[in-house]
């Protein structure tokens, strides 16, 4: 395994792995591997980190599952609450397709698991797979911070996540709900939400940039335009003269950085010499910053 999914040896790969290796058991046999089960006993999460699922996916993997079956089982703990009914850990988007299709038994993988470990795992299983839009990222790790005082610096670790991703990520819920809805949809990339998180009316830039087809750069150079709180002008030094133009270059530089560090980077080039300022709005994003620079001294 990579040293870059490290994180990911908590939880999915050390259960995937046996299934994997599990022997298949009969039906019926409630041993550890796995066996069959009827669909209907199988229970859907209803704390699963992934909401959203693409209708022509469910389709194509429907007409697979139809005709060569389910190869590979469904994680599931005993349903709380619900004797004889299983609760779905990892798997749900088979688990439809398979009632799509039709089925009416399907292979499971049986683990006593808490909810803490659930919630771990579902999200590792999505975060590798990228089947979650970065607000359903979010609202994952919030769920992980609010319900099981998760700090950012555990989750990162368990997702195989920088400390900064997880706190980026973290941030787009502090966006209007319209603009939410935007990166869900798909009419919007996490990196457009993150370019406009910080002005006064991200929901209006955010129409600009979905109206205009913007690239996230160009979004980023509309942030720094718009007018601030209270209704200076962004590019409006403090001694009120207009600032000056920045070439391209700067400003790729610019944002080549803010997206490696997750934190806003500004360069003022002059000539030869010049000024490098990194904004961080956090103790924990300063200690993440701080880690970063000193990493192998």
């Amino acid at each position: 395994m990579s040293e870059g999914r490290r994180g990911l040896g908590r939880g999915l790969s050390a259960l995937l792995g046996e299934v994997d290796s599990a022997p298949a058991q009969a039906p019926g046999d409630t041993s550890a591997g796995s066996r069959e089960a009827p669909i209907e006993l199988v229970r859907r999460n209803p704390d699963q980190p992934r909401r959203t699922f693409r209708e022509e996916d469910l389709v194509e993997l429907s007409d697979s599952i139809r005709e060569k079956g389910v190869l590979q089982p469904i994680l599931v703990r005993p349903a709380p609450g619900a004797a004889g009914e299983y609760q779905i850990v990892a798997g749900e988007r088979r688990w439809r397709a398979a009632q799509r299709a039709g089925l009416k038994t399907i292979p499971i993988m049986v683990r006593e698991l808490d909810d803490l470990a659930v919630l771990e795992i579902g999200i590792i299983e999505n975060v590798q797979r990228a089947d979650l839009n970065a607000i359903e990222e979010a609202l994952s790790y919030k769920v992980l911070i609010d319900k099981f005082g998760q700090t950012q610096e555990l989750i990162a670790q368990t997702v195989g996540k920088s400390r900064s991703h997880v706190a980026n990520t973290l941030r787009l819920l502090s966006l209007p709900d319209s603009v939410q809805h935007y990166v869900t949809s798909g009419e919007m990339t996490a990196g457009h939400a993150r370019a406009i998180a910080n002005v006064p009316d991200p929901a209006a830039l955010a129409r600009e940039v979905i109206d205009k087809g913007l690239s996230v750069r160009d979004a980023e150079a509309l942030a720094r335009r718009a007018p601030t709180a209270d209704g200076e002008a962004r590019a409006k030094s403090s001694g009120g003269r207009p600032a000056k133009t920045k070439d391209t270059d700067t400003q790729a530089l610019e944002a080549d950085l803010s997206s490696v560090l997750g934190l806003d980077v500004e360069i003022d080039h002059r000539g030869g010499t010049g000024a490098l300022t990194i904004r961080y709005a956090t103790l924990e994003q300063l200690d993440d910053l701080c880690n970063r620079l000193t990493r192998g001294h």
